[in-house]
């Protein structure tokens, strides 16, 4: 929530136009960037999964969106074969599978903090004459 504060923070006006560009231009980041991650895991394609993560990762963690910003972080990890929780090596379709068995709990997350975060908008944001 902190996060997200400070970037309210940044808004010159009452309708929240700067904050709002940002979460909306994320919203359409995080759907390309599921399309892109659906693709690379048909093709088994652990690298790309990997920067996918990284990428969605900061993205989310610079709205404060810390759920998807963790789970973003499995996958890129996941990516590189690597287990972050046990500190150990996967192989490539044991990195796959926990890929795979990660996204729909990511793109829940996603769909509550968009839903929380459109609510927050709505609520707060001063209707244009």
């Amino acid at each position: 929530m902190e996060t997200f504060l400070q970037i309210l923070d940044l808004d010159e006006d009452s309708d929240h136009e700067f904050s709002r560009d940002m979460v909306e231009a994320y919203f359409a980041q995080a759907a390309t960037t599921f399309e892109d991650m659906a693709s690379a895991i048909s093709s088994a394609d652990l690298t790309k999964l990997s920067e996918l993560g990284h990428f969605l990762k900061g993205s989310s963690a610079a709205l404060g969106v810390f759920k998807v910003q963790a789970s973003c972080e499995k996958i890129q990890n996941f990516g590189k074969n690597q287990d972050q929780d046990t500190d150990r090596s996967l192989t490539d379709a044991e990195a796959l599978k926990m890929i795979t068995g990660l996204m729909p709990t990511v793109k829940r997350d996603f769909a509550d903090a968009e839903k929380w975060l459109k609510n927050w908008y709505e609520k707060n944001c001063t209707p244009e004459p």
